[in-house]
């Protein structure tokens, strides 16, 4: 029976890139993929009941989704979008209380507006490292 089938759940940040992609569509990407991975994020971030199994199916798939929107924003060459484009992901990292990759990440960020927008969203940023 079909229902029994187990199909390997195919995530937006698995699949691969056809074409290189221009600075937005790279942008629109890595918001597509944050968004995507916000559940698994929070999942990872947040004490819960799950099993240890479910738990750690969890946190591939957000590690998965980040490392696929870090490469992604790595390949954009406009500044001002490739800002724009790691705040989503240090949004993403934070939601899965990865507080050391969001600090890394919100180094990279040089648009003073931006950081700005990042520090009043997660005011954690602002301390020392851990």
């Amino acid at each position: 029976m079909w229902w029994f089938s187990k199909a390997q759940r195919k995530d937006i940040w698995d699949d691969p890139v056809e074409q290189p992609l221009g600075d937005i569509e790279a942008a629109q990407r890595i918001r597509a993929i944050c968004r995507e991975a916000a559940g698994c994020a929070e999942a990872v971030g947040s004490p819960s009941n799950r099993s240890p199994k479910k738990q750690q199916i969890e946190r591939e798939r957000y590690e998965r989704a980040a490392k696929a929107a870090m490469e992604t924003a790595m390949k954009i060459s406009d500044q001002l979008v490739r800002d724009s484009a790691v705040r989503e992901i240090v949004g993403l990292c934070m939601k899965a209380n990865n507080i050391k990759t969001g600090r890394a990440l919100f180094r990279a960020i040089h648009a003073s507006s931006i950081k700005a927008e990042v520090l009043k969203e997660h005011p954690t940023l602002a301390a020392g490292p851990e």
